[in-house]
């Protein structure tokens, strides 16, 4: 089974300041199509923004989509989204000390870090806006109060559109990484033979766990630097850096998973 997996905002979407490639994502919806991959959206976005993505920009609706920054999974079939119960349960299994009242209650009162409102938050995230300038104080603090109690991960990106710092935390049985690997494993297929295409902050574990990367050509330059120390740490790591003036394409967003995909043979040379 071809597998591809992809980030949405700023990887398939073309919304970040690099110029996109007009027909990029009707390539991208034809291509999957007609050649039977099985698609899957790996975005921080919840169902509302994802659908909202789905309608705005064409693309076409995934087979999968894990959302929430990993900690949901739904399925699309026959015009309706069918939630993976079968995740919350494993979840629930596999992070036991997880509770994301405790998690905020740790946290309160931490100087420059602002809750994000509630339909940014769910039973397996709660999440944050930053004083990106401060940071490396503020996660500090962060880490005193939380790290390693709550059966958590603690992930910190940087929106270079809005300028602020996002922290989510997870259970450490789901992020990006686990969700795309339990699907892998739901299917019967090698992590190793699944594509993955990414551009920032959390895109480094899935694109650093075993998985065919693809990172697009607009990829944000501290993304490009981990990947790369990565690859010098574990050779055996497989990482694409799309470069455009491919097929007349860019390499930016949704080109530049669509080079990934011809790179890794999701999709066949003769289209």
């Amino acid at each position: 089974m071809k597998i591809l997996a992809t980030d949405l905002d700023r990887t398939l979407l073309p919304n970040g300041s690099w110029p996109e490639d007009p027909g990029a994502i009707d390539l991208f919806n034809e291509l999957t199509e007609k050649q039977g991959v099985y698609v899957v959206y790996v975005t921080g976005r919840n169902l509302n923004l994802a659908e909202n993505a789905i309608k705005e920009f064409g693309i076409r609706h995934p087979d999968v989509l894990i959302g929430d920054v990993g900690t949901s999974i739904r399925k699309y079939d026959q015009g309706d989204w069918h939630p993976d119960t079968g995740w919350d349960a494993h979840v629930k299994k596999t992070s036991p000390r997880w509770d994301a009242e405790a998690t905020r209650s740790a946290v309160a009162g931490i100087d420059g870090l602002v809750e994000q409102e509630r339909e940014h938050c769910s039973q397996f995230k709660q999440s944050y806006y930053v004083d990106h300038e401060r940071s490396e104080v503020i996660l500090k603090a962060v880490d005193e109060r939380v790290k390693g109690k709550y059966d958590e991960v603690i992930v910190y990106s940087f929106d270079s559109q809005t300028g602020k710092g996002l922290l989510d935390f997870l259970p450490d049985s789901a992020t990006k990484q686990t969700a795309l690997e339990y699907i892998a494993e739901e299917l019967d297929t090698d992590k190793s033979k699944v594509v993955f295409c990414g551009d920032s902050g959390n895109d480094i574990y899935p694109l650093t766990a075993g998985f065919s990367g693809v990172l697009v050509r607009n990829a944000d330059e501290q993304l490009v630097a981990q990947v790369k120390q990565a690859l010098e740490a574990n050779p055996d790591l497989k990482v694409y850096f799309a470069k455009g003036d491919f097929k007349g394409l860019s390499g930016y967003y949704t080109s530049g998973v669509i080079e990934g995909a011809y790179h890794y043979g999701i999709f066949s040379c003769s289209d």
